[in-house]
């Protein structure tokens, strides 16, 4: 809304927001508010103002007086350092004020309860959410349907039906439609599941994720044979060795990245509400393990702006601002919490599990670029220390706040039923932290995405941005301004230097870039499918939900590197893994010119 507009409450102080070219399209794409003739009304400073308005307004209901979080909050957003999920920026303060990203939605076994779930899906879409379904209670293709004397379709059908309501919606829809489908990977169906993509553009606004346990894997390992189980009936209905099925699901993501694996045991094992029922499905991106019925809000902290000492790109760094940084996490869980209590949920059973659990998910983004801040290589013990220690931090940092929150404030209603009671730790939420991949945040914020290594240091970002034909790919160039900086300022950049990566260079092939340059300044392609595992574990030991991370594989990469990445996540305690071979796919969102040219 207008400056004039602005209520009482309004954040006053700091400015407006420093940002990059492509940060500005994609807010004036996507985010800022039009009016009927669909002209933008709104500055990105507007933007923050208005979220932090509406967010704070909750902190009434508790008492307290809304400005000092309003003010705190949007200093935080303008300043780029904290920023919340993409429903929140786009919502709150209006007229949809639905504000959270992550939904999982049950499918049970009738027609009536399945398109039931399909209406709250278009809902959530709209909205700009993002929803996971599990599929697993579906029964298997060709099995008896008593009400009609018919047969069963299975569950790959009603995943097409979903696929094509979420394209239906795209057009009106804030974002596009984003769906994760999981089938457990004893169902009779599982077959046509992994080798549901094969087919070009099939399923193309799914995800898809195997559901595998402990005796899976543990039968993979061994060479033994599992069960197949009809969910209809509870009764296994054929053997077969676990080695097929790892081999055909391991064989579906080197040829197209789908199906990536979620590993239900370990997801279990830190369910802080089992009386409430198993976790079956994730949101879209695999970092939000959620009940049926269950939402969540997720906000990122920008991690590369908070290094102590270092006033430039190209000074380096040595440590961070513990001091800042934890003052950040105080205000990010509180607001937060807030968000949970502001939001118009899309149904009222959405709500009251919700409510019941109050899961929010803080999570870091920028941290490749924190590393080359640090000048630490991200395939390096040191980058592996500094992970553990700052998310470490971050965990315990939010913890704490959650508990405070819950002792002024009340715990989460399911506390009595979680493993927290009776003794444990008074929290506010039920979770707290999420590794989310903060694809579209980043480009606001002008960082790395989420945990992520760079993935080149020059290269094109494609996404879904033209407001008059969504199915459109927006092209942006980007470089990355740490390496742009550094290399600026110690006399070796050039135009030539950028033309060659951005068409598919290597910085380590250039005789202009010093030796050192070239060891810190590595990308997705560089560090070997190994270091991204143990990155990923590394962050998954110190956060309650789980952390989204693609297993970067070149495209020469054989389909064994991938079921060696896939036992290590297991063994080195991931609660999913998924992998992406350069080049699989044609329409990949971050390209070098050489991959699009070059897709045979």
């Amino acid at each position: 809304m207008p400056e004039s507009e602005q209520p009482e409450s309004a954040p006053s102080g700091g400015g407006p927001p420093s940002l990059s070219d492509s940060a500005r399209l994609v807010l004036g794409r996507r985010y800022l508010q039009r009016d009927d003739s669909m002209r933008i009304v709104e500055t990105p400073d507007e933007l923050f103002r208005r979220v932090a308005t509406s967010v704070a307004q909750a902190e009434s209901s508790h008492g307290a007086t809304p400005e000092a979080l309003a003010n705190d909050a949007y200093a935080l957003m303008s300043e780029l350092e904290f920023l919340p999920n993409s429903p929140t920026l786009m919502n709150a303060g209006t007229e949809s004020q639905q504000l959270a990203a992550c939904f999982v939605l049950p499918v049970e076994d009738s027609l009536t309860d399945i398109f039931d779930t399909l209406k709250y899906a278009a809902l959530i879409h709209q909205s700009g959410g993002g929803t996971g379904f599990a599929f697993s209670h579906l029964r298997p293709a060709n099995d008896i349907v008593h009400s009609t004397h018919g047969v069963a379709s299975g569950p790959v059908s009603f995943m097409h039906v979903f696929d094509a309501a979420t394209d239906a919606i795209k057009q009106g829809g804030k974002r596009r439609g984003a769906n994760m489908a999981i089938l457990r990977v004893d169902h009779p169906d599982i077959d046509a599941f992994i080798q549901a993509k094969a087919e070009k553009d099939a399923l193309k606004n799914f995800n898809l994720s195997v559901a595998v346990t402990d005796a899976f894997m543990e039968a993979v390992e061994t060479g033994a044979d599992y069960d197949l189980i009809n969910p209809r009936t509870g009764e296994a209905i054929a053997t077969r060795p676990a080695a097929q099925t790892f081999d055909l699901l391991v064989q579906g993501a080197w040829a197209t990245g789908d199906p990536g694996v979620v590993f239900s045991d370990r997801i279990n094992a830190d369910n802080p509400t089992p009386a409430l029922g198993p976790i079956e499905s994730t949101n879209p991106c695999g970092e939000q393990p959620l009940l049926p019925h269950e939402s969540c809000t997720l906000g990122s902290i920008n991690v590369s702006r908070f290094v102590a000492g270092a006033g430039t790109l190209e000074e380096p760094a040595t440590e961070l601002d513990w001091e800042r940084l934890g003052s950040t996490i105080d205000t990010a869980v509180q607001f937060l919490d807030d968000v949970i209590d502001a939001n118009h949920y899309p149904s009222e059973r959405i709500a009251d599990v919700t409510r019941s659990t109050r899961k929010i998910g803080l999570g870091v983004m920028g941290f490749a670029d924190l590393l080359y801040r640090l000048r630490l290589p991200y395939d390096s013990q040191e980058a592996l220390d500094c992970a553990d220690g700052l998310m470490r931090f971050v965990a315990e940092r939010a913890n704490q706040a959650s508990a405070r929150l819950g002792r002024e404030r009340g715990t989460f209603l399911a506390w009595p039923e979680s493993i927290y009671a009776p003794d444990g730790p008074t929290f506010r939420n039920a979770t707290r932290t999420t590794i989310a991949p903060t694809g579209t945040l980043s480009i606001i914020a002008s960082c790395s995405s989420g945990v992520e290594p760079i993935f080149a240091l020059a290269f094109i970002r494609r996404h879904y941005l033209d407001e008059d034909d969504p199915s459109a790919l927006t092209e942006l160039t980007e470089v990355n301004p740490i390496f742009r900086a550094i290399a600026t300022a110690q006399g070796w950049w050039s135009d030539d230097l950028q033309a060659a990566l951005l068409h598919g260079g290597s910085l380590g092939e250039r005789s202009d870039a010093p030796a050192d340059a070239k060891r810190v300044f590595v990308t997705a392609h560089d560090i070997a499918p190994e270091w991204h595992v143990r990155m990923q574990a590394t962050f998954q030991r110190h956060v309650d939900n789980a952390v989204s991370k693609t297993i970067n594989f070149p495209r020469d990469a054989s389909a064994d590197e991938i079921a060696q990445a896939y036992r290590l996540a297991w063994r080195e305690g991931c609660k999913g893994i998924t992998v992406y071979r350069d080049r699989s796919q044609p329409n990949q969102v971050l390209s070098r010119r050489e991959s699009e040219l070059d897709l045979g």
